[in-house]
């Protein structure tokens, strides 16, 4: 067994994992620490890594059962529901993931993890911008997190997906996409740290006050939490893979390649409710 090399990106998240070929069938030691790592660094990046669809799937199912996403009639793959393709280029006008977002947090269990290879990049841009929730938690003030503990917010995935879907020109009225509230403050179930479970794309709301008053909030807690301390930042090549963790992380996808082309296959672990 080939011991892996883990190297942090930053001190509050990120690591680059070397020494491992996932192609290859993992075994229990390896498959410990990549998910220790996992739960220390957040997220993970690993280079050269030339993986089929099939072999995509197999890493991701170490972790858990493989989620199906709400709007995979749109870039689904056929004979793979877990797989998500990315697709962005010219003839996009808006690249997935172009704001601060955890994925389809407007599920009642939103994805436990994601892992995006990349199998064509931009000759420059098109990096992904990923962010620490721990540390956006943390940084928050003694009598602000005493406010925000007991308020849960709606996750509503039908405004982001739906305005996809009409520039896609696949809009299907009667599609219904899922709607959910969730923690403003979320634990996490394995390191039971706290963090921040709100974002741009999907939280529509605060419950239980007024309209007003939830909007200056949740754009107090979209501003705070795009602070760069809180970031780490992947510059992609060929055969990448990302592997983050929606818990209490949020990535960031740049669209600044235009008219570039930036393509990849996503796999998504499934996750529990938020508590």
């Amino acid at each position: 067994m080939v011991n892996l090399e883990i190297n942090p990106v930053t001190p509050l998240i990120g690591a680059e994992i070397k020494n491992i070929d996932l192609r290859n069938t993992l075994h229990k030691e390896e498959i410990a620490k990549i998910r220790g790592a996992f739960l220390k660094h957040s997220v993970l990046f690993f280079r050269d890594q030339d993986l089929n669809i099939d072999q995509q799937k197999a890493f991701g199912k170490y972790f858990g059962d493989l989620h199906i996403h709400p709007a995979r009639d749109r870039n689904g793959i056929d004979g793979h529901p877990e797989i998500l393709y990315i697709n962005a280029g010219p003839d996009t006008s808006r690249v997935n993931g172009d704001d601060w977002h955890s994925d389809v947090s407007c599920d009642e269990k939103p994805p436990m993890g994601s892992i995006l290879r990349i199998f064509e990049v931009p000759s420059s841009g098109g990096d992904t911008l990923f962010a620490s929730m721990y540390a956006a938690y943390d940084a928050l003030s003694s009598s602000m997190k005493k406010f925000l503990e007991p308020l849960t917010a709606i996750h509503d995935g039908g405004p982001n997906y739906i305005d996809r879907a009409k520039r896609a020109g696949i809009y299907k009225p009667e599609k219904v996409f899922p709607s959910n509230s969730h923690p403003v403050i979320r634990t996490h179930p394995e390191t039971n740290k706290k963090s921040i479970y709100v974002n741009k794309i999907f939280t529509q709301s605060i419950n239980g006050i007024p309209k007003d008053e939830s909007k200056a909030i949740l754009e107090f807690l979209f501003q705070h939490i795009a602070k760069p301390t809180f970031q780490c930042r992947f510059k992609w090549e060929k055969d990448s893979i990302a592997f983050w963790d929606n818990r209490c992380a949020l990535h960031h996808a740049m669209w600044d390649y235009y008219p570039e082309v930036r393509r990849g296959y996503r796999v998504t672990i499934a996750g529990d409710k938020p508590l």
